[in-house]
């Protein structure tokens, strides 16, 4: 391949490689040239001309001719022209000849190609030629076959648009040679000319005046018998040329004329009228359905090009046409020819409607509608009231007008549903009247007109929820006022059953007393369905239709009405045997008819109850079921039908529909007794025994593989027209569902993709579901059974003929798929030999049956019996049978069908089960996919071999090669007109990649590569190729992302955004969404380069400044398919997740952009600022979005309401983007001072004005989920930006200024219409914002804290209030949050009572709340309950919850109890359990106070017992929840309930409480030990051992006062008993408090300090960990479990505190030990800190005062001195001397410790660390002083001579730091103390004098030296001077005797206060101040322990 790189073609080369792989080569260096030639220079021209026109003659294929065409222009356009006209000349010549053989025709098509391009790439250049060219075409074009013919249009479409206008002299030719082959035989002819007349119409003025009748003629005969791609192109056509008829410049004809030129298409077709006159006279014939359908798609084209600002003007004109097109007979002679009309005609209207319209405009449009649907129903009204009869025409009109109403119903519902709320004006508006206008609908003599009614208004309620209670209201009140009108019953019916299936899609739901309404209403009517002959059949269908439709909503409405409707049920049919019997030989034929429908709607209503309702399904419930059935199913109708006429088949037939589906709904075992009968039924259905129409199942395609459908040619299911497509489709009745048809399925669920529902005619659908039935029932009869249908099935199709035939087969082919599918489900097998034997002789049957949809079932179904049967023997027997039948066959079919066995015996089977076939089927596949002959045969095969390399995966490997050449050979060879070989080729490469992918099999990537730049470029002649090739393209970028070139992948992705073509935009999208997952800053970048060159070139792409995200958010207003929405979307996420931070501003602009238009405009909300700037930006968008006629196609609509909630969630995800990238986007003055630095850097926080506004907007919209959105962003913006501060201001947050705006934004959400959901979530912004301190002022908080009183009375209003709308869960939600926000606000108000005075504002409220939250809490405990106890709940529901709605209830409690239960125990902690609430019972206004169901109990309580019910309630909450607390669960929740415990704890009510029952104390421990063990985070820690702390006292305090107790009653003795652990001192686990608490403390410290686990330290692997520093958190945490640990022994008796002794000092030493380490600022870790108070309270605790254990005790305190553990000197030693001081010298003086404890001391004295030396003379001094002299003599004795030498030194080495002067400062202070203590022994004193002075005079400095002393020294001769001078006035006896006996020291003394004296007053004075200074000592520990 290298060597095809060079700028001339390397003929050497060329001539060494084989034949075969010519062709790749040549392509290959045509590739290359085209890259490079561009910038090549121009020498080579000449032989470079030469080798390519030799090329011309070198037969090459498809893509080599079209590249080789490229090349050649190229060259010529860029190089010199001379030869230009030698090379036309020679292509004239190639074309001219006469030479017609196959091997010729590939060099007659380049020169085609090449004529072509050179005309397309220079146009007018070449000069006075073209004539002679376009002859020499056009005569070729007689002669050519249909390849040539193809390719010679393809040209002329070049030439002319090359030449533009210059070429008008030919243009009558070409248009009349073109035209005749609009009706050409081969398909791509068709296309190809109607793209060359597209091309010609632009500049032909004829063919859109003089011509246009005759143009539209033509289009409609080119559409008889035309496949989907010719529809598309001819559409095109039609459609634009008939909009450049209307066009300003050349308007020669009316809109009215163009309309009813088109309309002839639709109602006659293309037959001219000579042809068939005669029948036209008649009026018969009917309209090709192809022609059909190519025309509706051409209104389409022809309003889209005409755009939408025409459509807007003219919709009247245009809705009156389309309706009168489906009224007009002609449409309608069938019923499903009507159906289809109808079709066409709602496609019409959704596609311009939908899509080209904004919201407002879609507004006028639906008043438009509902004008159109009154004048039709007035017509009505006129012809049913009048009696006369006069109007002989009117009964027509009346059938014609039901199906206007249909196309006009639907089209009202869909629109309205897709406005959504926004629809709101259309619906409010009384002038326009619209829901008046659809409920007089429901009273049309027609049923298709009363379902499409009750369908819109099934629209309108979901679109608007707040509709659906007043309807359903206002449909029952008029079925019962006209309950004797047939028609009124019915429709209105028929509206209840669609509003109530509409309910699930309605979040706040229905009242429930609505259910009981409409149980009420339809026992009404089945009650009186017999009193009234006329009124019977309606009564009996609507009352079990509402029975049905009930059942939508679900279990916990259904519950309650179960009996009734069980025995509702039962008395629908006989009881028993006999009385079935009996009810035969009565009756006449209306009452079979009533009765058939009676029990066709109870079965129906049965199948909506067990579809819905499966928990209700218990085995009594299906039991009583089980008799109805029983009896339907034995219910023998043909012999009824005999005797009472044929009339009565469709009501058994849809008695039989509705039994099957309910059957399949049920387990098969619960009917196995039924199964023969039952069998014998569904046999005789879809085998058509007593049915003479040859009806065929509509199943077929979807039992078979999704894959297949390239072979069925059913991937129409995937395209933009799939609404009516459907209609061309083989199988009986495909696309024409209507509600007519079951009328039940008004209530269903909409199935995914559709947008109404569409059930079959009747006859198909029963077929359809006894072919499901037989799949559910067929893996559970008997093998005998089975062999006899299989058996009865082969002779069925033996039967029947012909057309009968194929029909026959159909469905039992379906049926046997369906039950092999069956099977394969339950994994049980096919059965014996025999049965085997006869499904494979059914299978292979088919496998050459000249249908191609029965040969691809015969293929699935032979895959699945393979999988079924699961054994080596038969697989091989099969596939074997196929190999022989593949070497010898030579027909198509046969070929077709067994090289797809193959395929799916690989499928199903998978790689190891078929491996040994692997060979011989790929070698005969291989060979059959060569066979150029018959490209069907081809397709099949290449299909095959995709299914192999898929299924086969690594075992392939082997086959790579040759499967890749054979590859390339066709994508080179096969022309581009067969479509489905090149799809084929795609599925092939695509299973290729990802079999060789994973191993990354460079050459064969590479080679993939090659293929894959091969099928790109040139498929633009069909979509479907490009499809596979992108996702060829995607996979491969997953397995090997650098050899995809993005640079150029990614323009021709965004170009393919605005294809025609769904599946080419699905491909798109699907693959950037891949791109943008990784790279999505390339993909960016690409995208704008591409809008940088579009400006040159004609592609009608949008890419604006807004980039591919702009286009991406385009297309969401656009598109409506589900798949390509939710890829937008997650595209669109990727590019916000990684480039959102970065480029700020952009994004925020896009979602501004976005959420800004809620105008037509979309522009005008930014006038206040910005002003020139916007301007700029404004022209640029109105110039890249109104471009005029070529933009036309993609009208830009401001967005819709879905794309704005979509930026409004975005708006969102980027605030947490930005939150985790970087804090200063979240911090102003870092942000401007970023900015200063880097201007292009982009904050956050510096559009914080942006984001409010977009808040804003969205919050205050017309669409509800848009206001969700809008209220969570104001929340996540004040949640993100209340802390931040406003850097001019000191003291104030930058959110202050926007008060009026979230005030303005929250108000509107209280109003009273809003939706609960929406005040709901206002509520909790508002306290969010109350609760965020932003605004301290409480003026300015009133605003928003009066929306919430306001919503405080509606909640006290009580139960059923006012009317209501919605369900009451709805109401709980509304209700509930009210209070969750009260709650948060009184939570931060008691939180900054200090500083602020917000609780004033909450405080007036109080009273009530606190009553309204305790309900609230009774109700949440009693809601948690397990379901064993749901007796207990009270009946009546409880204070803000009904028991009808009770599930949904838990889940709005579940959100809202946390806040609540900490705001109660604030507040009873506040009030002393509620001590005041009495007085203020009396007093409070009594119109507040809504009557609770608890309310009336409680006064008759005493105070102690109502603290009690409160202490059990919220302690019980919280244990329920903390016990085991939801993954799901917030945090904060956790949190909320430990700080509501803790603060509940503080109360003395709830202390005593707690500590006497001590067993509710150990659970509360325990539940929090477990809690600790599955949530991490610190602060739940935390808070946890705070509870832990206020239980400990809790239980201190109540020990406390047994002890006091006891001391009264003077029972002094019995003291050592109390406290836990008695007499024997033993701890029970799980009644001892101590016990636990000591679980739940060992357990954090190990977490924290994995060392103190013995076990850790033992094990091998340990390594010694160093002390080390806690981080914050932890070190916090460890203090409190500490502090707690040494609390534990005051709660034990002394043989209990014995017990636990041991380990609590283990654990502190042991903290001690892992904790104290050096700090750099000497601080005290905080664990350190606390271990060593606790040591303190040990000691020191009155344990050590009792006899009993005081052996124990000293002991314990003795071993634990002398276990200090070796650590940080200054910790240790603090341990030591405290010790030393707390305990008494009993314990501490042996002889042994006190050597330990001198040692250290003399270490630390010796320490070169001057801190560790100040801080031991500290310790020292405070051992020293010690008030028991016989602790303290030995360590004076030993210590204070080596304290004397070290001072002595200082003299030689002055200290040279603070740190070193302050510890000699210390040691002298000890020396000092001493010396006082020595004074009442003057002899003592005078040698401890003796000492000190000596060494202070010596620390003097004499004069001369003291100037130049440095600082220390100076402070060190200040400090010994003064010193000396308090002593001397001290003690002067022995001053002078010391001072006297040296006299050196005298005169050294003296010169210093000489010299102290001399220097200056001020200094003097300054130094007077000092001694109080400095006297104390200068080291504080942040806690005293002594």
């Amino acid at each position: 391949m290298e060597l095809a790189h060079s700028l001339l073609l390397n003929e050497d080369a060329l001539a060494q490689i084989t034949e075969a792989k010519r062709p790749v080569f040549i392509f290959e260096w045509l590739r290359f040239l085209d890259k490079v030639l561009v910038a090549a220079n121009k020498e080579k021209q000449k032989k470079l001309v030469e080798q390519l026109t030799g090329l011309i003659s070198s037969a090459p294929g498809p893509p080599t001719r079209k590249l080789l065409a490229k090349n050649l222009a190229t060259l010529y356009s860029i190089g010199d022209t001379f030869t230009v006209f030698q090379t036309l000349d020679k292509c004239n010549e190639i074309i001219k000849s006469k030479d017609d053989t196959p091997a010729y025709l590939p060099t007659k098509l380049a020169a085609v190609a090449c004529v072509g391009a050179f005309y397309e790439k220079m146009g007018r250049m070449l000069g006075s030629s073209f004539p002679d060219t376009i002859n020499n075409l056009l005569k070729a074009l007689k002669s050519a076959e249909s390849q040539g013919r193809g390719e010679i249009l393809l040209s002329l479409q070049k030439v002319l648009s090359g030449l533009g206008g210059a070429a008008a002299s030919c243009h009558r030719d070409i248009y009349k040679n073109a035209r005749s082959l609009l009706t050409d035989r081969s398909m791509a002819v068709r296309c190809a000319v109607a793209k060359c007349l597209l091309e010609l119409q632009n500049e032909a003025v004829f063919m859109w005046t003089t011509e246009l009748e005759n143009m539209a003629t033509l289009c409609f005969k080119a559409l008889e018998g035309s496949n989907y791609g010719v529809r598309v192109a001819v559409a095109k056509l039609l459609g634009t040329v008939m909009a450049t008829a209307l066009m300003p410049k050349q308007a020669r004809a009316t809109l009215e004329e163009v309309l009813e030129l088109m309309a002839t298409g639709f109602l006659r077709g293309g037959s001219g009228f000579l042809k068939s006159g005669g029948e036209m006279l008649k009026g018969g014939g009917s309209v090709s359905r192809e022609v059909r359908v190519g025309v509706t798609q051409a209104y389409v084209v022809f309003v889209t090009t005409l755009g939408g600002q025409w459509l807007e003007r003219n919709f009247a004109t245009f809705l009156s046409h389309v309706l009168d097109l489906v009224s007009h007979p002609r449409a309608t002679q069938t019923h499903v020819e009507a159906v289809y009309s109808r079709r066409c005609v709602s496609f019409m209207l959704r596609a311009t409607l939908g899509g080209l319209l904004g919201e407002k405009a879609q507004i006028a449009a639906g008043k438009e509608i509902c004008q159109a649907i009154s004048k039709q129903m007035r017509a009505v009204e006129a012809v049913v009231n009048d009696i006369s009869g006069e109007n002989k025409a009117g009964a027509a009109d009346v059938s014609a007008s039901q199906h206007v109403m249909v196309c006009a119903l639907k089209e009202l519902g869909s629109l309205v549903q897709s406005l959504s709320a926004t629809a709101s004006p259309l619906i409010q508006e009384p002038s326009v009247g619209l829901l008046e206008t659809v409920t007089s609908v429901l009273l049309h003599p027609s049923m298709a007109a009363r379902l499409a009614a009750a369908w819109c208004l099934r629209c309108v309620a979901v679109a608007l929820p707040y509709q659906l209670t007043p309807l359903l209201d206002r449909c029952a009140e008029r079925i019962n006022n006209l309950k004797s009108s047939p028609e009124a019953v019915s429709g209105y019916s028929f509206a209840m059953a669609a509003l109530l299936g509409g309910v699930h899609q309605c979040p706040l739901g229905i009242p429930h007393s609505k259910g009981k309404l409409v149980v009420s209403i339809a026992e009404d009517l089945l009650r009186t369905a017999a009193q009234n002959s006329r009124l019977s059949l309606q009564r009996t269908q609507a009352g079990w239709l509402l029975l049905g439709a009930l059942m939508t909503l679900g279990p916990s409405l259904v519950r309650y009405h179960l009996p009734k409707m069980l025995l509702l049920w039962r008395n629908v049919f006989p009881r028993s045997q006999k009385e079935l019997e009996a009810e035969k030989a009565r009756g006449d034929s209306f009452t079979w008819q009533v009765t058939l429908e009676g029990r066709a709607g109870a079965l129906c209503a049965m199948r909506s109850f067990v579809a819905h309702c499966p928990e209700l399904l218990t085995e009594d419930v299906i039991r009583r079921l089980m008799t109805p059935i029983e009896c339907a199913m034995t219910m023998i109708v043909p012999a009824i039908i005999k005797v009472h006429g044929a009339h009565l088949k469709a009501s058994a037939a849809m008695v039989r529909l509705r039994l099957y589906d309910i059957l399949a709904l049920l387990p098969p075992k619960t009917y196995e007794g039924s199964f023969n009968a039952l069998l014998r039924e569904l046999v005789a259905e879809f085998t058509l025994t007593d049915n003479s129409a040859n009806t065929t199942t509509s199943l077929l395609r979807s039992l078979c593989h999704y894959d297949d459908s390239v072979l069925m040619g059913s991937w129409l299911q995937e395209t933009d027209h799939k609404s009516i497509e459907d209609q061309l489709q083989p199988n009986s009745a495909s696309g024409s569902g209507a509600l007519e048809h079951d009328p039940s399925s008004i209530y269903l669920r909409v199935p995914i993709g559709e947008a109404i529902p569409g059930p079959l005619p009747l006859g198909v659908s029963v077929i359809d579901a006894s072919v499901a039935l037989f799949g559910v029932v067929f893996p559970h009869v008997s093998f005998k059974h089975r062999l006899q249908m299989l058996d009865h099935f082969a002779e069925c199709i033996k039967q029947a003929k012909g057309v009968r035939q194929q029909a026959v087969q159909l469905n039992i082919f379906t049926a046997v798929l369906s039950a092999l599918k069956g099977l394969a489900e339950n994994k049980s097998t096919l059965g014996p030999e025999e049965v085997r034997k006869s499904a494979l002789a059914l299978v292979m049957g088919a496998l050459d049956n000249p249908n191609p949809i029965l040969r691809c079932a015969a293929g699935e179904a032979l895959g699945r019996m393979a999988q079924v049967v699961g054994e080596a023997t038969f697989i091989a027997r099969m596939a074997q049978t196929s190999f022989d039948k593949l070497k010898s066959a030579r027909d198509v079919v046969s070929r077709t069908g067994h090289s797809l066995a193959l395929g799916c015996l690989h499928r199903y089977v998978g790689g190891i089960g078929s491996g040994q076939h692997l060979k011989t089927s790929v070698s005969i596949l291989l060979a059959l996919a060569q066979d150029g002959s018959s490209h069907e045969v081809q397709t099949w095969a290449l299909h095959s071999l995709a299914l192999i390399v898929d299924s086969s995966g690594p075992m392939y490997r082997g086959y790579v090669e040759p499967t890749l050449s054979l590859v390339l050979t066709l994508l080179l060879t096969v022309p581009p007109s067969h479509t489905e070989v090149h799809q084929c080729l795609g599925r092939c490469l695509g299973a290729l990649i990802t079999t060789v992918g994973p191993e990354l099999r460079w050459q064969c990537l590479l080679c993939i590569l090659c293929l894959l730049k091969i099928l790109f470029p040139f498929f633009s002649f069909f979509f479907f190729n490009l499809c596979s090739a992108i996702s060829c393209l995607q996979q491969l970028h997953m397995f090997a992302p650098r050899h995809v070139n993005l640079s150029s992948l990614v323009p021709c992705l965004c170009v393919h955004l605005c294809s025609s073509h769904l599946l080419l935009r699905r491909a798109a999208v699907a693959c950037l969404r891949q791109l943008a997952q990784r790279e999505a800053a390339e993909v960016c970048e690409y995208a704008m380069s591409l809008a940088k060159r579009a400006g040159d070139s004609k592609d009608n792409l949008n890419i604006t400044e807004t980039g591919l995200e702009g286009v991406l958010f385009g297309m969401l207003d656009r598109e409506t398919d589900r798949k390509l929405c939710s890829d937008i979307h997650d595209t669109l996420g990727h590019m916000l997740s990684s480039l959102a931070v970065e480029k700020l501003s952009h994004w925020l602009k896009l979602c501004k952009d976005v959420l800004a238009a809620t105008t037509a405009v979309t522009f005008e909300v930014e006038k206040d600022e910005e002003d020139s700037e916007k301007k700029d930006e404004m022209d640029d968008d109105t110039m890249f979005t109104g471009l005029g006629e070529d933009d036309k196609s993609k009208p830009s609509v401001a967005p819709r309401w879905v794309t704005r909630v979509f930026a409004a969630d975005c708006l969102c995800r980027i605030i947490l983007l930005c939150e985790n990238a970087d804090k200063t986007h979240f911090d102003l003055a870092a942000a401007r001072s970023a900015q200063t630095k880097n201007p292009k850097g982009d904050l956050l926080v510096l559009h914080l004005s942006d984001l409010i506004r977009m808040a804003f907007m969205a919050a205050t919209d017309h669409s509800n989920q848009l206001r969700m959105a809008g209220l969570q962003a104001l929340e996540d913006i004040i949640k993100k930006f209340a802390s931040v501060p406003e850097p001019e201001f000191p003291g104030h947050v930058i959110l202050e200024q926007y008060q009026a705006n979230v005030g303005a934004a929250l108000r509107p959400a209280f109003s009273p219409d809003t939706p609960s959901d929406i005040t709901a979530k206002a509520c909790q912004v508002c306290s969010t914002w109350i609760g965020s301190g932003v605004v301290s002022d409480l003026n300015d908080l009133r605003r928003v804290h009066n929306l919430l009183v306001s919503s405080l009375d509606k909640v006290q209003a009580g139960k059923g209030s006012s009317s209501q709308l919605y369900s009451e869960s709805a109401t709980t939600m509304e209700k509930l949050a009210v209070l969750k926000a009260w709650a948060e606000v009184y939570v931060v108000a008691m939180k900054i009572k200090k500083e602020a005075d917000l609780i004033t504002l909450v405080q007036p409220e109080l009273p009530s709340l606190s009553r309204l939250w305790l309900a609230m809490l009774r109700d949440y405990a009693l809601l948690t309950l397990p379901a064993e106890f749901s007796s207990q709940l009270p009946p009546d529901g409880g204070a803000f919850y009904t028991p009808e709605t009770i599930d949904t209830a838990r889940l709005h409690y579940r959100s809202s109890w946390a806040p609540v239960l900490h705001a109660v125990a604030l507040w009873l902690s506040s009030t002393g359990f509620g001590a005041g609430e009495e007085k203020e019972k009396d007093s409070s206004t009594p119109s507040k106070a809504p009557a609770l169901p608890q309310g009336a109990s409680s006064t008759t309580k005493t105070f102690e017992e109502s603290v009690k019910d409160r202490m059990h309630l919220m302690l019980g909450v919280s244990i329920e929840f903390l016990c085991f607390p939801r993954p799901e669960e917030p945090i904060e929740h956790v949190m909320s309930c430990l700080h509501a415990l803790c603060t509940l704890l503080e109360s003395s009510c709830a202390k005593t409480h707690i500590a006497d029952d001590q067993l509710l104390a150990v659970e509360l421990l325990n539940v929090l030990h477990r809690l600790l063990l599955t949530r991490d985070p610190p602060a739940v820690q935390l808070q946890v051992t705070a509870v832990v702390q206020e239980t400990i006292r809790a239980a201190q305090d109540h020990l406390q006062r047994q002890r006091t107790s006891k001391e009264e009653e003077g029972e002094k003795d019995s003291q050592p008993s109390l406290g836990e652990g008695g007499e024997s001192g033993e701890l029970v686990p799980g009644k001892s408090l101590v016990f636990a608490a000591m679980e739940l403390l060992v357990f954090i410290l190990v977490r924290h300090l994995p060392q103190l686990n013995t076990r850790v330290k033992e094990s091998p692997s340990h390594a010694p960990l160093r002390p080390r520093r806690l981080p914050e958190e932890s070190a916090r945490l460890v203090a409190n479990t500490v502090s707690i640990l040494a609390e534990l022994p005051s709660l034990c008796s002394p043989a209990g505190s014995m017990t636990i002794l041991p380990t609590v000092l283990f654990l502190i030493t042991g903290v001690l030990r892992e904790t104290a380490v050096k700090t750099s600022d000497s601080s005290v870790p905080m664990p350190v800190s606390a271990a060593l108070q606790g040591i303190k309270t040990i000691i020191t605790s009155p344990l050590a005062r009792v006899e009993s254990t005081q052996k124990q005790w000293t002991g314990l305190v003795r071993s634990s001195l002398a276990s200090v553990p070796d650590m940080d000197e200054v910790s240790m030693l603090t341990a030591i001397t405290l010790f030393l001081l707390s305990a008494s010298n009993e314990l501490v003086g042996v002889t042994v410790l006190q050597r330990g404890c001198m040692d250290r001391f003399r270490n630390a004295l010796n320490s070169s660390d001057p801190w560790v030396q100040a801080r031991c003379y500290q310790l020292l001094l405070s051992v020293f002083q010690h008030s028991s002299r016989a602790l303290s003599t030995p360590y004076i004795h030993a210590l204070a001579p080596l304290m004397v030498e070290k001072l002595k030194a200082v003299e030689r080495s002055r200290p040279g730091t603070a740190a070193e002067l302050q510890a000699v400062q210390e040691g002298i202070r000890v020396l000092e103390n001493l010396v006082g203590m020595g004074e009442e022994k003057n002899r003592k004193c005078v040698s401890l004098l003796a000492l000190l002075v000596p060494t202070l005079i010596s620390y003097l400095l004499d004069e001369n030296a003291i100037s130049s002393a440095p600082q220390v020294s100076k402070g060190l001769h200040d400090f010994a001077l003064q010193n000396l001078m308090r002593i001397g006035p001290l003690y002067p006896a022995a001053f002078k005797t010391v001072i006297g006996a040296a006299p050196e020291l005298k005169t050294r003394l003296e010169s210093a206060i000489r010299a102290s004296q001399a220097s200056s007053k001020a200094k003097a004075a300054a130094r007077q101040a000092q001694p109080t200074v400095q006297t104390a000592p200068t080291i504080k520990l942040k806690t005293s322990f002594f």
